[in-house]
């Protein structure tokens, strides 16, 4: 049997933006239904069996005996479980990891989603305010990392114009240009 190219194509297409939207291993979930919008998760009562999926910006990390605490800034994750930087914070919330995660390579700024069960909340400060903590026990996590690149918007005038023998350069004309952020 024979295979039509454009069929073919489109198959290879469809098959590369699945797995660039997919979620990563890590933060997958055998339950039909995960919380994953931080201001519902944070009103309801702990349900150790509820699951949740988030994630944001390390605030600060601390190695316990036995466990790691990652306080994170909450920001909304997208259908691949990255952390949404063109959305404000939502607020913070914290997660405990088994064992020991190395504080220069999860130390603060660095982008994370988490996925996990939620545990009871804790009282804490962020600054010298006092802070509700909503918590949980993480299963799985990912660290993102952000790459830039630059958009040139402008690159001036199509047409140059010449007089004399004397042509002007591309170089001569402002450029207008934008960095561009994604997470990866």
């Amino acid at each position: 049997m024979m295979h039509h190219p454009f069929r073919l194509g489109l198959f290879s297409l469809l098959m590369m933006l699945t797995a660039c939207a997919s979620l990563p291993p890590q933060l997958m979930s055998e339950q039909q239904s995960v919380i994953s919008d931080y201001t519902e998760w944070s009103k309801r009562p702990a349900n150790a069996y509820e699951e949740v999926r988030l994630g944001g910006v390390i605030a600060q990390i601390t190695n316990l005996t036995d466990s790691t605490r990652i306080e994170i800034v909450n920001l909304p994750l997208d259908q691949s479980g990255r952390p949404n930087l063109a959305h404000e914070p939502q607020g913070r919330f914290v997660g405990y990891v088994d064992g020991f995660l190395d504080p220069v390579t999860y130390g603060p700024g660095r982008l994370i989603s988490m996925i996990g069960t939620t545990a009871a909340s804790e009282q804490g400060n962020v600054g010298e305010y006092d802070y509700h903590f909503p918590v949980m026990k993480v299963k799985g996590y990912y660290l993102w990392r952000v790459e830039e690149r630059i958009i040139i918007d402008d690159i001036g005038p199509y047409l140059f114009p010449c007089g004399h023998f004397h042509c002007r350069s591309i170089d001569d004309y402002p450029r207008r240009g934008r960095v561009i952020q994604e997470v990866k």
